[in-house]
């Protein structure tokens, strides 16, 4: 059997086995260590398990992820969520559609503190669906606009999603995260255009309901507690862009900068912070084990030329960029609406790497477009983890309105994707002034 074939069979043994709800990293390290035996014999495996596995973990970048993990849970433990809510509503509320903008905003500012998608979603599917159900908004705007804000979690630095990124394409970590800043604002600000749209555009989807009105005083006091959270980002990634801090130095900063946060505040107690630090630890283990299998993966996709022999074969066909392009969006839609989002990255990117160098992709542009892509997943039917996460925290919420409502989010993510490639300095811009 030739390195080729058996490189085929190991790609549609790892998806197999996905479908079938193997854990990620099982899937994907099986098929490959027998792979590894087959190709080269059991004295490989091992070498390539203590040279390539055990190299990998002992990587400083890696921990990168643990902190920022760990401050997103700290200023979650400090209550930072409710009241960036209660900051947006007041600011919103008044408005027709404005607890919807008031959720996207607040979504926005918590996935500066979490870097996480599903975190951001479950926090604010706690806070904002009843409000938004009882001011009289229907389900699937409420649940579309919550599942919506949720997805920012993964684009809006800090980001665990860039991170594993650039650990897959061994690019800088820093230069991913200041790419997030510009797409993020982006799509936040689409994302409150489509709400006003619909709303517009079908007025039921919200009663004449709207909040009490708030004095301007009460508005400019409500900024006050959500200062924390903005001195947080602009150290951590104004550190980043100025070349102050290394991408793990800035994750340090900001854990030790959310640690303090919560005694000022007296809401980490010695139970809280346990508990922060076993999530960081659940999660973080659960991230490391899936970046392990994908190193071995990526070890069998060498030997057996899989990406070269694929780049070669679209390029034989005279394939331009920009088809590449579409073709690559299509099947990322594909795979998002059938399988878990961070296996289907840690999966495809490295078979797609050589394709990209060869089209003349910056690796760090399309970081950008794998998370905003990856968003997508999150959001659309019938596996988005965003939704299915929205639905455990609120049970006045069918998982048929979420879908339905976060349908119409696709269509943002699509526009900033067309955009980004039209215009890639949107996502160029400010890695592209870094400091070193």
């Amino acid at each position: 059997m030739s390195v080729e074939v058996v490189g085929v069979i190991v790609i549609i043994s790892v998806f197999i086995l996905m479908f079938m709800r193997i854990p990620i990293a099982i899937a994907m390290a099986i098929p490959a260590a027998l792979a590894i035996i087959y190709l080269k014999g059991w004295n490989t495996l091992m070498t390539s398990i203590d040279s390539i596995v055990w190299y990998q973990s002992y990587s400083y970048t890696l921990s990168t992820i643990p902190l920022f993990v760990l401050m997103g849970q700290f200023l979650y433990t400090a209550g930072i969520s409710e009241e960036l809510f209660d900051t947006f509503r007041k600011w919103f509320g008044k408005f027709k559609g404005g607890l919807g903008l008031a959720t996207i905003g607040s979504s926005a500012m918590f996935a500066a503190a979490s870097g996480s998608s599903v975190a951001n979603t479950g926090t604010m599917g706690v806070i904002a669906s009843k409000e938004m159900l009882k001011a009289g908004y229907s389900k699937s705007l409420t649940g579309g606009s919550i599942v919506a804000g949720g997805a920012l979690g993964i684009l809006i630095p800090p980001s665990t999603t860039f991170i594993i990124y650039g650990m897959i394409t061994e690019q800088s970590i820093g230069a991913l995260l200041t790419a997030g800043v510009i797409p993020g604002i982006l799509l936040t600000i689409f994302f409150m255009l489509t709400i006003v749209i619909s709303v517009i555009v079908k007025p039921s989807l919200v009663s004449n309901t709207v909040d009490v009105s708030v004095s301007w005083k009460e508005r400019f006091i409500s900024l006050k507690s959500n200062i924390s959270i903005i001195i947080m980002f602009l150290i951590v990634i104004g550190g980043l862009y100025l070349g102050l801090f290394t991408a793990t130095e800035a994750a340090g900063v900001g854990a030790f900068g959310a640690f303090i946060i919560g005694l000022i505040r007296k809401k980490l107690t010695f139970h809280k912070f346990a508990e922060a630090i076993f999530s960081t630890i659940k999660t973080t283990g659960f991230m490391f084990a899936i970046l392990m299998g994908a190193f071995i993966l990526n070890y069998v996709l060498v030997i057996t030329r899989l990406p070269i022999l694929l780049a070669d074969f679209l390029f034989d066909k005279n394939l331009t960029p920009t088809m590449i392009f579409i073709l690559i969006i299509i099947m990322y839609i594909i795979l998002g609406a059938l399988m878990d989002t961070l296996a289907m990255m840690v999966v495809t990117i490295p078979i797609l790497m050589p394709v990209l160098k060869m089209a003349g992709f910056d690796l760090v542009w399309f970081g950008v477009i794998i998370v905003l892509v990856v968003e997508m997943a999150l959001i659309s039917p019938p596996v988005g983890m965003n939704c299915f996460v929205l639905k455990g925290v609120s049970d006045d919420l069918e998982l048929v309105d979420i879908f339905k409502g976060a349908l119409i989010f696709m269509i943002p993510i699509l526009l900033l994707i067309i955009l980004i490639y039209i215009f890639p300095e949107i996502a160029l811009f400010l890695p592209n002034t870094m400091r070193s």
